[in-house]
């Protein structure tokens, strides 16, 4: 593939549809350039669908991993049913056991295809598989499948291990706590399920409590996978003491901020309350980050997903969990941790992570800088009713590190709705589909693509469905926001 250079030449028109962002054999984005594509995108329409060069890792398969599928179905003669590859048989045993739960009668096997651990289900029993596989992040990825396949070359363990240990000590001093307590993982998602296993582990069966409203599989999760969650979206204090009282739960899972209405509840609150009640809160910093806010003292586990800014190419799937160094559970959680986590990220990964997150400090706050002047800018156009950003939440505020910023996310909403929204989208020159963090900006209409099925719940929510959330890149301010300024001029 030849590098296209997307700060200067995004994929933004209706001719880049399916490109892949960026432009390299495991991008984890791909170009959905007009409102009609994502709903093509959403509904499965097949000439979309088959104009894809990439797609979300755990939405679908990347090229790689779609060919291991397709091939061990056909190596096992198995072409009538689906193939899921996974890194290990653990995943795969665990994989399957959810299939059986879901479907008493589902017909599987785990075979083994170039070395790779296949769960092959019937039909009946695909949705459960892809389930299972979107929602935990657990599969293989696409340079281990790219290793099988013999078209790329395998790493050698000891360049994983440096590259890991690397990680680690890069991650410990970002939240300054000891290598020890922090699990690299394949996928932020993978972290949040092994976090999930910990605290069944320590708490039994019982459901999990969210609180504010969560990107997608956050949501999901704990309700298809594990023993289930309820949602708060009343985030007041008093509601949510009311609530954990009558729920009991399990933990707490929080997003700081939340995805994509960027709002912050007082975890510093609700901290106390959970501690009382001897209940651990999960804390989600992917869009903060803890560059940012200092989250330790208030979280017993913080989950990220290393796929956004801290990698910032947009192709490596990667996720950690940190063991807050306060945490009553410390000692029990870094003993259960590694025993629950079904497998690690690959040595080939972990190497890609470690040399794209170096300068993860420095694009750190220039995202923080771009990301706000946009905000602000944007505040000023008489087009847009509604700016969301972490900057105008005091509970944020009061978690931010010395020097911290607010990320590199914001949403907004248009006051012509979703007619205008579709105009803005449409029009815009910069690259547009999902995921966030990279180093070029990133446009999408979010909940069209996270809540289609549901966009009538997701509005009882508060969230629009003509809401654009924007991820800001590295491209220069003043040519950035000409690009928005000149969409927004025109009517």
């Amino acid at each position: 593939m030849t590098e296209r250079n997307l700060l200067t030449d995004p994929c933004w028109s209706a001719r880049d549809l399916g490109q892949p962002l960026p432009n390299r054999p495991h991008a984890v984005s791909v170009a959905l350039p007009r409102w009609k594509d994502v709903i093509a995108y959403e509904e499965k329409v097949p000439a979309c669908i088959n104009s894809l060069k990439a797609i979300y890792p755990r939405f679908g398969f990347n090229p790689f991993v779609a060919e291991v599928a397709s091939k061990s179905l056909a190596f096992h003669g198995e072409s009538q049913n689906s193939s899921w590859p996974y890194p290990n048989i653990a995943s795969a045993v665990s994989a399957q056991k959810h299939c059986h739960r879901k479907n008493s009668a589902c017909s599987s096997k785990i075979k083994n295809f170039l070395g790779i651990s296949c769960l092959i289900v019937d039909q009946a029993s695909t949705p459960s598989a892809k389930a299972f596989w979107q929602h935990t992040g657990l599969g293989l990825s696409s340079r281990e499948a790219a290793i099988a396949l013999g078209r790329e070359k395998e790493p050698s363990t000891s360049d994983g291990r440096c590259a890991r240990e690397e990680l680690l000590n890069r991650l410990a001093k970002i939240y300054g706590c000891d290598c020890s307590l922090i699990q690299l993982h394949r996928s932020g998602m993978a972290a949040l399920t092994t976090t999930l296993s910990a605290i069944k582990y320590i708490k039994g069966n019982s459901s999990i409590l969210q609180i504010g409203f969560p990107y997608v599989d956050v949501l999901k999760l704990p309700q298809i996978i594990f023993e289930g969650s309820d949602l708060i979206v009343r985030t007041k204090l008093n509601n949510i003491k009311e609530e954990i009282d009558k729920k009991k739960p399990a933990a707490l899972i929080i997003e700081i901020p939340s995805n994509p209405l960027l709002k912050c509840v007082d975890l510093i609150s609700i901290s106390k309350l959970a501690q009382d009640r001897n209940i651990p809160i999960i804390v989600d910093d992917t869009i903060g980050s803890s560059i940012n806010v200092h989250l330790t003292p208030y979280a017993d586990i913080i989950f990220s997903s290393l796929t956004k800014s801290f990698a910032g190419r947009g192709d490596i799937l990667a996720g950690s969990t940190v063991i807050s160094p306060y945490s009553k559970w410390k000692k029990e959680l870094s003993e259960i941790i590694p025993k629950v986590a079904l497998s690690s990220i690959s040595d080939s990964d972990a190497i890609e992570l470690e040399i794209a997150s170096r300068d993860v400090k420095h694009r750190m706050k220039k995202l923080n800088k771009t990301c706000l002047k946009l905000k602000e800018k944007l505040e000023t156009k008489k087009a847009i009713s509604k700016v969301l950003h972490p900057q105008d939440c005091e509970n944020f505020n009061s978690l931010l590190k010395q020097g911290g910023g607010y990320g590199c996310l914001l949403s907004f909403e248009l006051r012509g709705g979703i007619e205008e929204s579709k105009r803005v989208y449409d029009s815009l020159r910069v690259n547009k589909g999902p995921s966030l963090g990279t180093n070029f900006t990133l446009v999408c209409p979010y909940v069209q693509l996270a809540h289609f099925k549901e966009l009538k719940w997701a509005e009882s929510c508060g969230v629009s469905e003509h809401l654009l959330r924007v991820s800001v890149g590295l491209e220069n301010e003043d040519e950035l926001w000409s690009r928005f300024n000149s969409v927004l001029e025109k009517k």
